[in-house]
């Protein structure tokens, strides 16, 4: 679903103030911990259920986290679109479907809360589908870079040891 995240962060943070939260902000895009369980954003997308499950568990602080989108994230894949070598439509077809986001720079991408309980990391992120179909694009740029990587690494030149 497309989010407006900016209006969401605001009351996000006016709902945690009203239940007397600690709000540590964190990085966004950090939250890593083997015992990390991610809340079912998708089918549950009221952050209010995710916060009412921390207070019910004794919770005093929620790690708070919010990202931009921003120019050089479009930059960048450009730059390495340049470098993969695709053929040209591909390329074109990239580069349209990327500049077609610049609308969303300055605009709220990722938003995650997140809380310590009982060992367990419980995270709620939620991203828009634009920014979600960015992601979807960067990974298939670094997949076809990775390729192209290996098809490079793989050829030893014409040489090679007789020892």
């Amino acid at each position: 679903m497309d989010l407006n995240l900016d209006t969401l962060k605001r009351e996000i943070l006016d709902y945690l103030e009203s239940r007397e939260l600690a709000v540590f902000r964190s990085t966004p895009g950090t939250l890593e911990d083997p015992q990390m369980v991610l809340w079912d954003s998708e089918h549950h997308p009221d952050y209010r259920m995710f916060l009412d499950t921390a207070i019910k568990t004794g919770v005093k602080m929620i790690l708070f986290a919010t990202r931009e989108f921003e120019a050089g994230d479009i930059d960048d894949l450009l730059a390495q679109i340049e470098e993969v070598g695709m053929d040209r439509d591909q390329q074109r077809d990239y580069q349209n479907r990327l500049r077609k986001l610049r609308i969303y720079e300055g605009v709220t991408c990722s938003l995650e809360l997140a809380f310590h309980h009982s060992s367990n990391l419980y995270v709620y992120e939620l991203q828009p589908d634009w920014y979600e179909e960015f992601l979807v694009a960067e990974d298939e740029i670094a997949s076809a870079m990775a390729e192209g990587d290996l098809d490079e690494g793989d050829s030893l030149g014409g040489y090679y040891s007789k020892n």
